[in-house]
């Protein structure tokens, strides 16, 4: 591990070279986030609620306390956090059996840097027992390592899960490319100090300094992740 990064990690022409990559799960590695608006909506259904489309932005891709949370309030429904957070993960989970579809130009950009020996590392904000049902369609050994939302005391937005990936990886944030779909995701990365690329899934991403977006993974590959980043400024 020590001799790939080191050699990945040394300096270009153009500036800093690529150390690791950070990915994503929900949304950008695997097309769940319906999933987790369907099981939300069953949820409350059975609770006698019934969701509005527009919270569905407001629930992507933060951790379950804060998606949860809010639903709670907002429907009124008597139900405590704790146990709708173990009802929303039970059917997700329910979901993810049945199959999980890659976005497209997953399969393909993970293979590539397994093969090119570029370490990988899998960080999510949501639960482990969710991020390792999910490894069984992924591929568990694409990943050096894996981080999920109910370890820290903090997930996204905070730095926390990025900054934990980069530091048990052993390498420089600032080095490191980062794979989201959510502005709660990409908000985390960046305060992370990491280079980051958006696939936006459900809502919108603005392109903004040291953040590149794109529409799809399709058009990332290891070359593209090296230059976003080599960019300076």
């Amino acid at each position: 591990m020590t001799s790939s990064i080191q050699t990945l990690g040394t300096l270009t022409a153009e500036g800093p070279s690529l150390q690791a990559v950070l990915l994503d799960m929900d949304g950008t590695l695997v097309d769940t986030e319906g999933f987790w608006w369907d099981a939300e909506v069953e949820a409350f259904a059975a609770l006698g609620h019934v969701l509005r489309d527009e919270w569905r932005q407001i629930v992507v891709g933060g951790p379950m306390s804060r998606s949860a949370g809010f639903l709670i309030e907002a429907t009124g429904a008597d139900i405590a956090l704790e146990e709708l957070s173990a009802l929303l993960n039970e059917k997700f989970i329910e979901r993810l059996r049945r199959g999980v579809p890659l976005m497209p130009g997953a399969g393909r950009l993970l293979a590539e840097l397994s093969a090119r020996g570029v370490p990988a590392a899998l960080v999510s904000a949501s639960h482990r027992a969710v991020v390792d049902q999910m490894l069984t369609s992924i591929g568990a050994e694409h990943f050096r390592l894996t981080v999920a939302g109910d370890e820290l005391e903090r997930t996204k937005p905070h730095p926390d899960p990025y900054l934990l990936a980069a530091s048990r990886l052993g390498v420089d944030p600032a080095r490191c490319a980062v794979l989201e779909d959510t502005v709660t995701g990409v908000a985390s990365a960046e305060a992370a100090g990491c280079r980051v690329v958006a696939v936006p899934s459900v809502a919108p991403i603005d392109a903004a300094p040291g953040r590149t977006v794109v529409e799809s993974l399709e058009q990332v590959d290891l070359g593209f992740l090296r230059s976003a980043v080599a960019v300076t400024g």
